[in-house]
């Protein structure tokens, strides 16, 4: 469910992270000697257990001590990688060129405007425009990013939000890559900033009706939880805003949004189980908003407006896999919900569009995901064809109502993504864009396919692969197995070009489809949280010994890899079957899962209670303890690793894959290669721009690459 009035420029998407003040560098010096972090005795207790964390102290964020551990680490990894850097170079350069760099989205219109995102040969950053009625009127500028970030080490700028008379234009800005949004707004008619300047927002925002009135949403400046709806009033801009609503359960965080019709705004609060939405007409942006459902803990709702309706998608009544009900606005409440779209157990409801004469709803059955088209006199009901099993399919940008034409996202393993229109009346499609790869691509020249493997509980894990036509599976054959496994999210299996370089030199790319995510359902995620946690890191295991056992890969040429809470799952696997892999990257690693859930003065912890567990109770402790990749490091070999964080990370703190390498350090037993690299400019997502970023995955595979060459020469 998308909000028309928040131009998100959905047809390319970046990620944009680095920082504008980092710390000084103390030492541009390489070295191939380890170093070794200083120990400090720390006594953590908790429930009658006394955990010592002798590396503590790399918490003190600016200790001119940790700055000078974490760039000793780094000269360690630029001394162990000197001879990597050739092909670093060449896999930057082979990655860029398969870009084209002048580029634009499609354009979509709305209110009155074509919207358009385009790329200038050489820059990093996107320009977004407008053009008035038609595409062939003159080209408004709205926000040129390369000149607005000129000096800048990183700039991000977020949630475009034009009024509905088309004169102002809200947005957020990150130069420090915490995730804290300056809010500002924009005159269009003038191209002058305002004397708006609000800080610590998430940078999106919901304009009322009168143009005058801008409502936002406030983060916790400690936790960076968005807690806090206020209104923002363009007339009296040094006035302190009116704080509309405060979240005050730290479990749950808070948005604001506006509906697909425009007639309605939206509060919404949520946390892993359980949400709550507020809603008020536009056109009073004073007065006070009505709970359209009271929050129960285990009911999760998202209500969208059509007319005299809400269509409400819902896992009400046990319906684990969501179904879709309507009640009149006029009577909210859940007692007054009817049935509109029932329960399947065999099928995920994942997203809703509505359109005059169509309902849309976006489905997953068996991991791929179907849309249906249904008008509302029934007469019509129907799928979208697709083949294959390693696609990705999903709703576009659809933000007028009166149309037949539906908008929606096509891409696979070997197919890039492609962008289709669909009208609905005749059933007749046609591509408006396909993503451009130069240089030598051909789909015919890369096989995909999905298998099974069958974990030790008896679930049946899918695995998604690509591999070159010239690449035969076989026990010598290199293979890199990615997985994520937390929070219900879906690795759903996407094309990437610049996967290519590894595809091109012989290795397999495989996604595991672990539990934790909710690829095959909403009980595949609940299979793989809180006491059931370990089935991620199970699952991934398992599918590991498939594909050694299918002879796809033996244990000397598997790779693995994951990031964030995929780091987590790194750190898990190598703790329990290090045997199994030649080399592992752990990007942005969460891997001390129990002292940061512990601490709810961290950003984001109190909210993933209904994640992990709250380890203020002890059964949750334990268990959480039992898998914690820092508390579980002991003496044994590892596999080759490579572990990355960025300084300014606001999801990861840097000092958890600190600690965690510095107790690897001391503990394995093994001569394998274990490097740290700390992009002291970056936050959680990596480098800023689309070129600085392809230097951070060039040198993730230049790490694969050497391992691979080493061991073929064995």
């Amino acid at each position: 469910m998308k909000s028309p009035i928040s131009l998100f420029f959905h047809s390319v998407s970046f990620i944009f992270v680095a920082a504008c003040n980092p710390p000084k560098k103390m030492s541009d010096k390489t070295t191939t000697t380890p170093p070794i972090a200083d120990r400090q005795h720390y006594q953590i207790k908790t429930h009658g257990d006394i955990r010592v964390d002798p590396y503590y102290w790399l918490r003190e964020r600016d200790n001119p001590e940790v700055i000078d551990y974490l760039e000793r680490e780094n000269a360690y990894f630029d001394g162990m990688t000197t001879a990597q850097e050739p092909l670093r170079k060449e896999l930057f350069q082979e990655m860029r060129s398969r870009i084209k760099e002048d580029d634009t989205t499609v354009p979509y219109f709305y209110n009155g405007y074509w919207y358009i995102t385009r790329y200038e040969t050489g820059k990093d950053y996107p320009i977004y425009t407008r053009k008035k009625d038609s595409l062939t009127a003159a080209e408004e500028i709205l926000f040129d990013c390369n000149a607005m970030a000129k000096d800048m080490e990183y700039f991000r700028l977020v949630g475009i939000s034009v009024s509905p008379d088309n004169t102002k234009v809200a947005f957020g800005l990150d130069t420090v890559s915490r995730r804290q949004y300056t809010l500002y707004i924009k005159d269009l008619s003038t191209g002058k900033l305002l004397d708006t300047k609000i800080k610590n927002t998430t940078g999106s925002s919901a304009w009322a009706a009168d143009n005058q009135h801008l409502f936002y949403t406030l983060k916790d400046p400690q936790t960076l939880r968005s807690a806090a709806i206020y209104r923002h009033d363009l007339s009296a801009p040094k006035t302190p805003d009116t704080l509309v609503f405060e979240e005050k359960d730290e479990t749950f965080s808070v948005s604001i949004s506006t509906s697909k019709s425009e007639d309605y705004l939206f509060i919404s609060s949520y946390s892993t189980l359980t949400s709550e939405q507020k809603f008020l007409k536009r056109d009073d942006p004073k007065g006070s908003f009505t709970v359209l459902q009271a929050r129960e803990r285990g009911l999760e709702y998202y209500a969208e407006h059509m007319g005299e309706h809400f269509y409400i998608l819902t896992n009400k009544d046990k319906a684990q896999n969501y179904k879709l009900m309507r009640t009149a606005v006029s009577t909210p409440a859940q007692e007054h919900w009817e049935p509109f779209l029932a329960h399947r157990s065999e099928v995920l409801l994942q997203d809703l569009e509505l359109f005059k004469d169509y309902w849309v709803v976006s489905e997953r059955e068996q991991g791929l995901t179907r849309i249906r088209v249904v008008s509302w006199d029934g007469a019509e009901d129907y799928y979208l064809p697709f083949d294959g099993e390693t696609y990705s399919a999903s709703i576009g940008f659809n933000p007028a109502f009166d149309t037949t034409e539906l908008r929606y996202f096509f891409n696979s393993l070997r197919t890039p993504a492609t962008v289709y229109a669909f009208d609905m009346a005749t059933q007749k499609q046609r591509q408006l864009k396909q993503q451009t790869v130069l240089g030598e691509f051909s789909v015919k020249d890369y096989v995909e396919k999905r298998i099974w493997a069958t974990a030790r509980d008896g679930a049946k894990v899918p695995i998604s692969i690509i591999h070159h036509k010239n690449t035969m599976p076989s026990k010598d054959t290199p293979l890199l197995l990615y997985a994520y496994g937390s929070y219900g999210s879906i690795t759903n299996p996407r094309f990437s070009s610049t996967r290519l370089s590894l595809l091109n030199r012989g290795f397999i790319f495989a996604i595991a489809h672990i539990r934790g995510g909710q690829y095959l359902g909403r009980h595949w995620y609940e299979d793989g949280k809180l006491f059931k946690k370990k089935n991620t890191f199970y699952d991934y295991i398992d599918a590991s010994k498939h594909l050694i056992a299918e002879a796809y890969t033996a244990a000397d040429h598997l790779y693995a890899m994951g990031g964030s809470a995929g780091g987590l799952l790194m750190g898990a696997v190598v703790n329990m079957a290090p045997e199994l892999y030649n080399g592992v990257v752990a990007a942005v690693p969460f891997v001390d899962v129990v002292t940061t859930m512990l601490d709810d003065d961290i950003p984001l912890t109190t909210s993933e209670y209904d994640e992990w567990g709250n380890p203020n109770k002890k059964d949750f402790y334990d268990y959480m303890l039992s898998y914690s990749p820092y508390d579980q490091v002991r003496a044994q070999q590892y596999p080759n690793m490579l572990v990355t964080t960025g300084y300014h990370d606001s999801q990861v703190q840097y000092w958890e894959p600190a600690k965690w390498v510095a107790k690897l350090r001391v503990s394995k037993t093994d001569a394998n290669v274990l490097l740290f690299h700390t992009n002291m400019e970056a936050g959680h997502g990596g480098a800023s721009g689309r070129f600085e970023a392809l230097k951070e995955i060039a040198r993730e595979y230049a790490f694969f690459l050497a391992l691979e060459s080493a061991a073929k020469s064995k």
